[in-house]
């Protein structure tokens, strides 16, 4: 399976994971002149920004170790953007990352909350 192909893959495992959680999902791939949101996701609780990071087993950095600091950064700014953009500027909300790790047994998904 290629990059790209396993990316796909991964976003789609992610997705099934949150909508089985109670989340509904309002975008996907949202692109904005500052970069890309995988998921755009609501729950009770308000808007869910989703970074999916998906990697092989054994690959040498894990998925989970993948959003550093910079990146959540620039998540979280990419969320709040999203927001003002669509009068929402007040919603509650948060990100999350969607670690997936994908091995010969299937595919293991982490949700972790990661801010603002």
């Amino acid at each position: 399976m290629d990059r790209r192909a396993l990316g796909l893959a991964g976003e789609r495992a992610a997705e099934a994971e949150l909508v089985r959680r109670g989340l509904r999902i309002v975008a996907r791939n949202e692109r904005t002149r500052f970069g890309e949101i995988d998921l755009v996701c609501r729950d009770r609780d308000g808007f869910v920004f989703v970074e999916v990071k998906t990697r092989r087993a054994g690959s040498f950095v894990a998925a989970a170790e993948a959003v550093d600091r910079r990146k959540l950064g620039r998540l979280v700014r990419l969320g709040a953007g999203w927001l003002a953009m669509r009068g929402e500027r007040d919603a509650p909300w948060r990100v999350v990352v969607a670690a997936l790790t994908v091995g010969d047994e299937g595919t293991r998904v982490e949700l972790l909350e990661a801010g603002p």
